[in-house]
């Protein structure tokens, strides 16, 4: 098979009949509601209560000074108050100890409220009664760090964890007694000892304590028994794990009904994954991710293991909270299949959570790393490890093209999933009270690119409505002369804009209807995003920003309107809009002397920051070009023989990556650094090429599937080996005809003649941002 890039086929005639067909059908079911086609209605019922309340089964809730945390089936409640957590996946076995406070530091600051973290069993005991919770593999002092940021934390202790990790995270010893993730007494013997010392760790650091541990995860995505499940809850509680939130994954379907109560589910999405064993684009259902939905299985995650199949939510789904733990914040490669994301592919699969009605965000992963070094065997998953995912991944690098990268860079997504992070901390209590309504005017599946595709969360009276126009791999059109008509259950309908606006292709946001400014102040509606408000002595500032492509149209209820930008036009129904507002970082109006409102143009909004602790806004500093310094590789060996790429003898065999004998023949560079290397400095290598291998005198120190990206490593980890040692780089060919999956177009490379290309393109020194 040729290596595959994203493409879009031209529609066929008969598809394009279709689609008009079917929108015609669409049109036609607006027309009795509205003289306006383009007018999106919907009628939104008083919230739902639930009719048989679920009794949570959880541990202690109270924390030493009072504040609890408990939950019901709409969202987590702190203290009372409904809560919607940002939760964000780090793993601490992955990073340097000495780094944990400053990125936990940034996790706060990109708007994370918990930070999930998976405890690898294999990592801790190797071998077995050999125990290691030394350095970067010290879960005690990552938690205590967690503490000390101003995060809460929740620890995902297994056994089976997967996280790319060899055998899931289950040590060879254990694999090899047989019967895993069951109920087996011999495997039990050994979790419970697991679950043991996992709890030593975190011993007087737990929420009734006055920690910070407010939950665990049991094992993940479990295809097996509820009784399983349920004895790994009873031997975390009996070894001291006494936690307000025992959780798993909601997917796959369990092979037994799990008794309400006893374990939370939490869902995930990704926009696209490195599992599939197809060599095309967004195989399966990953389409979607982009519609709003009220099912809240995915059909999509770990297939390879799974299998494709129909997937429905439990029967009493609805009793609980919709918390997700793995909404894709980015995504590795694998050898057969190298994934590149757009950040507004996580951007609009997260938004369309919310819309959906989920009331936590969870990603996975937020913050990337890389795998530490094994004693026995190397520690990342593969095709010919014992316990198998039938994926290769690399050797070291966990980047995950996340928010927070693999040595601390922060990357444009951080940026745009924050903005959403502090909509969710100023209105969070609100949304998360609010039902989510879907139009019946719906898109008829994949291929309706026409329909539009948005959702309201409304409590009887406000509302926000959520519009998604963007899906990964394809071009949604724009979409022209739209208007929405929100029918609450009193009073008269609310539709707005005043006059229809074309939804841009690639636009992604949250309008508000009704949204309480304080006092007597209210925004009617607005075609505006809200970001969040800050608080000062005797006034409030509301932030919020222009959605790319519409003019920002603002309507309020108050007693006293100051314009200090755009027209002001006052109607007969008390309502005051104003249209033509210049953004900028000054009020453009003020509401009864004391509510200042803001409108900020995309750029800005990106860069508006809310202090976690005071709440003041700031604005991040304009983004400059880091300073680089050029190098000039020198090529030691040129590529030799091409290797033959094997396909892994598993019952799901792909391609498989190299061996450490291939790269006997990988073209290879030494580079020459300055004799002062500066304190915080990396390397960045542009490189077209199979795979790349970093070492550090002969020792590997990184490792990459090639996926179009540069590739960065952190030199001041490295420091004390590079001031007398040598830096060299290896790069295996690409071939012609490599059986691989590339998502990006551009990073196949213009062959020629050539049957493979190894080519270290540009090498320089990148001054890291802190």
């Amino acid at each position: 098979m040729l290596i595959r890039a994203d493409s879009l086929a031209a529609l066929s005639p008969r598809q394009i009949c279709a689609r008009v067909i079917r929108l015609g059908a669409i049109f036609a079911c607006l027309l009795p509601f509205t003289a306006v086609a383009a007018t999106m209605n919907i009628t939104l019922a008083a919230p739902a209560a639930s009719s048989t309340p679920t009794a949570f089964a959880m541990g202690t809730s109270r924390a030493p000074d009072g504040t609890t945390l408990a939950l019901d089936s709409r969202s987590l409640l702190l203290d009372g108050r409904r809560w919607i957590p940002v939760m964000g996946e780090f793993h601490y076995a992955r990073y340097p100890a000495s780094e944990w406070p400053g990125e936990l530091r940034k996790m706060r600051a990109g708007g994370v409220d918990v930070v999930a973290t998976y405890a690898f069993w294999i990592h801790h005991e190797e071998s077995e009664g050999q125990w290691d919770w030394a350095g970067d593999r010290d879960l005690r002092g990552f938690v205590s760090a967690a503490q000390a940021a101003g995060l809460k934390v929740i620890v995902r202790i297994g056994p089976w964890c997967h996280g790319e990790v060899r055998n899931g995270g289950l040590p060879d010893w254990v694999v090899d007694r047989g019967s895993v993730r069951t109920n087996d007494a011999v495997y039990l013997r050994a979790v419970d000892q697991w679950y043991r010392q996992v709890a030593a760790q975190v011993r007087g650091l737990l929420w009734k304590d006055g920690g910070p541990v407010i939950g665990v995860q049991l094992e993940n995505e479990f295809p097996g028994q509820a009784a399983h499940l349920l004895e790994l809850k009873r031997l975390a509680r009996v070894a001291g794990l006494d936690v307000p939130l025992y959780t798993r994954t909601g997917w796959p379907a369990l092979s037994s009904p799990m008794p309400s109560g006893e374990i939370v589910p939490l869902y995930g999405v990704y926009a696209e994954g490195f599992w599939d064993r197809e060599l095309t684009a967004m195989p399966g259902t990953y389409w979607a991710g982009f519609h709003f939905s009220t099912l809240r299985m995915d059909a999509n995650i770990a297939n390879e293991a799974l299998g494709r199949r129909e997937v429905r939510d439990d029967p009493d789904v609805a009793g609980y909270p919709y918390l997700t733990c793995e909404i894709g914040g980015g995504m590795m490669s694998a050898y057969h299949r190298r994934i590149r994301l757009d950040p507004a592919d996580v951007e609009a699969t997260t938004l369309v959570k919310l819309g959906s009605g989920s009331n936590g965000p969870g990603y996975y992963m937020y913050h990337g790393g890389t795998n530490p070094e094994g004693r026995r065997t190397t520690l990342m998953e593969s095709q010919d490890s014992p316990l198998t995912n039938w994926n290769d991944l690399p050797v070291k690098n966990y980047d995950f093209q996340a928010p927070l990268g693999q040595a601390g860079q922060v990357r444009p997504l951080y940026q745009r999933l924050r903005r959403l992070h502090q909509f969710l901390h100023a209105f969070g209590e609100s949304l998360a009270a609010m039902d989510a309504h879907l139009p019946a005017a719906r898109p008829a599946g994949k291929d309706d690119l026409t329909t539009l595709r948005w959702a309201v969360r409304a409590d009887g009276r406000r509302a926000f409505v959520f519009v998604n126009n963007h899906e990964r791999g394809r071009s949604l059109p724009s979409r022209p002369d739209v208007q929405f008509r929100l029918g609450f259950p009193t009073g008269q309908p609310v539709e707005f804009p005043t006059a229809p606006v074309a939804i841009p292709s690639d636009a992604c946001f949250i309008w508000p209807v009704r949204l309480a400014l304080g006092g007597t102040s209210e925004l009617e509606w607005a075609t505006a995003q809200p970001l969040g408000r800050a608080t000062g002595t005797g006034r409030t500032t509301f932030y919020f920003a222009v959605t790319p492509g519409i003019a920002a149209e603002i309507a309020f209820r108050a007693g006293r309107v100051e314009a200090h930008r755009g027209q002001l036009a006052r109607g007969p129904d008390g309502i005051s809009r104003l249209i033509g507002i210049d953004p900028g970082p000054a009020p453009f109006v003020t509401l009864d002397g004391s509510v200042d409102c803001v409108l900020l143009s995309e750029a800005d909004s990106l860069r508006l920051a809310f202090d976690p602790l005071t709440g003041a806004a700031a604005f991040d500093p304009e983004e400059l070009a880091p300073a680089t310094q050029p190098l000039k590789p020198e090529l030691v060996q040129p590529a030799g023989p091409l290797r033959v790429i094997r396909r892994a003898a598993t019952p799901h065999g792909v391609a498989a990556a190299p061996t450490d004998a291939d790269f006997a023949a990988a073209a290879r560079w030494r580079i020459p650094l300055p004799a002062q290397l500066p304190p915080r400095v990396m390397l960045r290598l542009h490189y077209v090429g199979d795979v790349a291998r970093v070492y550090v005198n002969g020792q590997l120190v990184m490792d990459d599937f090639y996926n179009g990206d540069p590739l960065e490593i952190p030199l001041w980890r490295h420091a004390a080996a590079l001031a007398h040692g040598e830096l060299t780089v290896s790069i295996l060919p690409l071939q012609r005809h490599a059986p691989i999956y590339f998502s990006a177009r551009t990073a196949v490379p213009d062959f020629g003649d050539r049957p493979a290309v190894a080519e270290l393109q540009h090498v320089e020194l990148v001054l890291a941002r802190e």
